[in-house]
């Protein structure tokens, strides 16, 4: 029998490898785990918006990710209903900004995600709530592979 955190891993590989946009923006994924995600990107010059801060799209896109990686950590293909952020600090060029997810709830085939995303100072940049909605019978990893 696989494990739950063996197969968060295995969801994480199967999702990275065609995440072309978190690859795109250099989004690493530190952690996985059942119900939730670490990743972490690097503010490049190209993410700066015309007041030389990281344009909160881009922001979003880290949160968005962490999200998609911790509700899809169970194997079940989901996709977000919904969400909303607050962006409370800026973010510069070189800042080295970390997104946590954490699973609020999990009931049926809805779930609720916090993400917090801080900087290298842990200093708070912004938090996002996500709402997901999970696909029946779709699973990331169609076979997971047990641990040998």
């Amino acid at each position: 029998m696989t494990s739950p955190q063996r197969i968060a891993e295995q969801v994480r590989d199967t999702m990275f490898a065609n995440d072309r946009a978190s690859k795109g923006l250099g989004i690493g994924v530190l952690a996985i785990a059942p119900g939730t995600a670490t990743l972490r990107m690097t503010v490049r010059p190209d993410m700066l918006n015309g007041f030389d801060i990281c344009h909160g799209g881009i922001v979003t896109t880290l949160a968005d990710s962490c999200f998609a990686f911790a509700c899809n950590s169970h194997n079940e293909m989901t996709v977000a209903s919904g969400f909303a952020i607050d962006i409370v600090a800026p973010s510069r060029e070189g800042d080295v900004l970390t997104a946590v997810a954490t699973e609020v709830s999990l009931a049926g085939r809805t779930g609720v995600y916090d993400i917090t995303v801080t900087n290298q100072r842990d200093e708070l940049i912004a938090v996002f709530r996500g709402r997901s909605y999970r696909l029946k019978g779709k699973p990331v990893v169609s076979e997971p592979i047990a641990k040998t």
